[in-house]
């Protein structure tokens, strides 16, 4: 029987503003996993540049909005939310009005989205809130000086109000189910934890190394991310400052690769310390050329320093590092010791020059940086890979749209085999074959380049 015969009350409308679809590598991978397993999804989200406003993606519905432009202050963030927010309530009458929906799944930022979801409930739709990102503190992070306490306090007010109203919170970590628990007072039994994570294919399959990287015969050292304010790139290039001229170190070479609001401030940062031989800002680069470059590199680094923020979030970067089976030295943040584990070099949060010291030890010791590659390695293929993710999320919907009946699917086994043909064993069993992934490799590979889309990579997960 075929599953759109079979399964009753499965349609999900996910709404999305902080990236294109699919470029959001988490929203891709959740909308790809729900399909699969039978749910029909919808996805209402900005364009970006060339994309239609309406097409199929791998089987998921996409209706898109010309995307604001980028913010820079108060009045324009103002702006841009008031402007996706009614767009995205426009589309979402289309859909309501074409082919229905039972779910509106929210995934922050901005936490707006809740306004659409009261809404909808008047309906008897159900409400499920992705909690991304911390806005309150992602704000205060932003703001060193503080900010507006209007401004934090209304993030707070929304944040509380997304939890409140939802059937069911996914958060990305257990320090956003803590945050959710005594913040929002959310129930822990209305909470599931769905971590970001890299597909057990993407570390079964060997990345050739950008050869001009290697050929410079120095330690290359590897960044990849958002640069904004928060992101701590500043923090990098003055540990790099000391590397070269307190530790008199001349034999490295940093590639940083991504784009955010901060790089034009960062690149005069480099010139004013005289880095310009021995740092490389690429801008943003996608796919398979972001895995030859990390694959370069000997050390990879995450300079995020201790903020409220930071303090709490997963940097999706880190499991970057570990699928390539690269050594990570990073400051001692609590979630980062929970991804990397035993990956990584921790540091004295924002001690700039221990994280010099760190970096030159890591570069004089190969013994110890193949190590830590194969522990990083180990624990995403293990433990963090995303398909031990899945069980998770459609649990979520289980709860959420019991009615559905779709199949549950169990996470891989933890033993993996060596095999590059094991990640197809592990794909889950299907519901019918309109929806099988497997006859699609971008649907059971999200982190595939598309190609007439850019992939982000390295956010919060």
């Amino acid at each position: 029987m075929k599953a759109s015969k079979r399964i009753k009350n499965n349609r999900i409308l996910m709404l999305l503003e902080n990236l294109p679809f699919p470029q959001d590598l988490r929203v891709r991978r959740e909308a790809y996993a729900l399909t699969s397993a039978g749910y029909r999804v919808t996805v209402i989200c900005p364009s970006a540049k060339g994309q239609p406003s309406n097409e199929i993606v791998n089987g998921v519905a996409v209706y898109r909005y010309p995307a604001a432009p980028q913010a820079h202050g108060l009045a324009s963030y103002l702006w841009e939310y008031a402007y996706s927010m009614s767009a995205s309530f426009c589309l979402s009458l289309v859909v309501f009005f074409r082919g229905g929906f039972d779910v509106i799944h929210a995934h922050n930022p901005p936490d707006t989205f809740v306004f659409i979801a009261m809404f909808y409930k008047l309906f008897g739709k159900r409400f499920v809130y992705d909690h991304h990102d911390l806005s309150p503190e992602m704000y205060l992070a932003r703001f060193r000086s503080g900010g507006r306490p209007f401004v934090h306090r209304a993030l707070v007010m929304l944040e509380k109000l997304s939890c409140w109203f939802a059937e069911q919170v996914i958060v990305t970590n257990e320090s956003y189910r803590k945050v959710a628990m005594g913040r929002a007072r959310v129930p822990e039994e209305r909470i599931t934890i769905v971590r970001n994570g890299i597909e057990l294919s993407r570390t079964m399959v060997p990345v050739e190394p950008d050869q001009e990287l290697r050929q410079r015969g120095k330690t290359i050292i590897g960044y990849v991310g958002v640069m904004g304010v928060q992101d701590g790139v500043d923090y990098l290039l003055r540990a790099l400052n000391y590397l070269r001229r307190g530790l008199g170190r001349n034999d490295f070479y940093c590639v940083i690769i991504g784009f955010g609001d901060a790089l034009e401030d960062l690149k005069a940062l480099a010139r004013e310390l005289a880095l310009q031989d021995h740092v490389c800002f690429t801008g943003p680069i996608f796919g398979e050329k972001l895995r030859q470059l990390l694959a370069a590199a000997d050390i990879c680094v995450d300079s995020s320093p201790a903020n409220p923020y930071t303090d709490r979030s997963t940097m999706f970067k880190i499991m970057e590092y570990m699928s390539l089976g690269k050594p990570i030295v990073a400051f001692d943040l609590p979630e980062h010791r929970f991804t990397a584990g035993a990956a990584a070099v921790y540091v004295t949060p924002n001690d700039e020059r221990a994280f010099a010291r760190s970096l030159a030890k890591l570069m004089d010791d190969p013994d110890r940086r193949k190590a830590l590659g194969a522990t990083g390695s180990g624990r995403i293929k293990t433990q963090l890979a995303w398909e031990y993710s899945i069980p998770n999320l459609l649990s979520v919907y289980k709860a959420v749209l019991p009615a559905a009946g779709i199949f549950e699917i169990a996470a891989p086994r933890a033993e993996v085999p060596e095999k590059a043909a094991a990640p197809e064993a592990m794909q889950p069993v299907l519901p019918g074959p309109e929806l099988d992934a497997r006859k699609d490799p971008l649907a059971s590979q999200p982190s595939h380049v598309l190609s007439e889309a850019e992939e982000s990579t390295a956010f919060s997960a």
